[in-house]
């Protein structure tokens, strides 16, 4: 027992130490108050995205392949589709201040679980041979870590977005920062997934 929750504990971290700053970033801007997104749509969504995942991994464990690796990666056009509109909004704005502060206004629970699963979008690729190798009690502690953890992960997350000298220094640099960090990770799913280069093999 000890050793599975050992094991799930490090599946969790090393699967998910990138979800951090995405993490952060959203509390931080939510913490603000100056766009629609609150701290609890943040936590619902991520818990949505994550047994999403753990869904897709199982089906996939049971040789259900729904969709094909390389179209997974499509989900990365959420990221990216959020921080263009962010880029867009604050290049119109320029000194319009709530203009710029209110480009995540958009992103609501449903938002945050889709970045979830394109940000974990590749975890399906290593959680599947993890479960397909589990026995069912195996795999349920291991659910119940992941769950635990990622209620953790949210209140680090929202500890370090919530202080006050990193909201202090977000109000320095928001405008730029939203846009490069979604913007970033969109286009990172759609280059590491392969869907980039899968589309160019179809052209």
């Amino acid at each position: 027992m000890l050793s599975t929750i050992a094991a799930a504990a490090g599946l969790f971290v090393a699967t998910n130490i990138d979800d951090i700053v995405v993490l952060t970033v959203l509390f931080a801007v939510a913490a603000r108050g100056t766009s629609r997104l609150r701290g609890w749509q943040i936590v619902a969504g991520q818990y949505l995205g994550l047994v999403t995942l753990i869904a897709v991994s199982f089906l996939a464990a049971l040789g259900l392949t729904i969709v094909p690796d390389e179209w997974v990666g499509l989900l990365g056009l959420i990221p990216l589709a959020i921080g263009v509109l962010a880029l867009v909004r604050t290049l119109r704005g320029n000194d319009d201040d709530d203009e710029a502060e209110s480009a995540l206004k958009a992103v609501g629970l449903l938002g945050v679980a889709g970045i979830t699963i394109a940000n974990g979008g590749d975890n399906i690729a290593i959680y599947t041979p993890v479960f397909r190798t589990m026995s069912t009690t195996d795999a349920l502690v291991t659910i119940v870590v992941f769950l635990v953890l990622l209620a953790l992960w949210c209140l680090l997350a929202r500890t370090i977005g919530t202080n006050e000298k990193v909201t202090e220094a977000l109000e320095k640099v928001e405008h730029w920062l939203v846009p490069a960090v979604f913007i970033g990770l969109g286009v990172f799913i759609l280059i590491e997934s392969g869907t980039l280069a899968h589309i160019g093999s179809l052209l």
